[in-house]
């Protein structure tokens, strides 16, 4: 499993500068600062995101199986999703309702930070 969320850490780091980029270069003419700002916190989330991501694949490789510490990696990724892609296509798009579902990704985030905690505050080394 370590390998799978290392991956996925990876992806989204890669999908993160490269939005970053692109909102930098191609989108700062083209959006009103306030959707530049919008999208620009979707890349700032999924990058500590996919941080967050690659540690809980290097602690896949020292807790035996933890279905705390997968479950805390899968709602990181749901985060991922679901905040910076509705940040994403708000900004884009402009359809102002996508702000309802945001939410739902930050509390995607908060509970893989909790499952992280209890993960490795109760887990067993292997």
């Amino acid at each position: 499993m370590s390998a799978v969320f290392i991956a996925i850490a990876a992806i989204n780091g890669f999908l993160a500068v490269g939005l970053g980029a692109f909102a930098a270069h191609g989108l700062r003419a083209r959006l009103p600062e306030d959707l530049l700002a919008i999208f620009q916190t979707g890349v700032q989330y999924q990058m500590y995101h996919a941080l967050a991501l690659f540690g809980v694949g290097l602690l896949c490789l020292h807790y035996q199986e933890s279905a705390l510490l997968k479950a805390s990696g899968w709602a990181f990724l749901v985060g991922i999703i679901i905040f910076s892609g509705s940040l994403y296509i708000l900004s884009l798009s402009g359809v102002r309702w996508l702000g309802a579902i945001t939410p739902i990704g930050g509390v995607a985030f908060l509970t893989g930070w909790l499952l992280l905690s209890a993960a490795v505050l109760g887990g067993k080394t292997a």
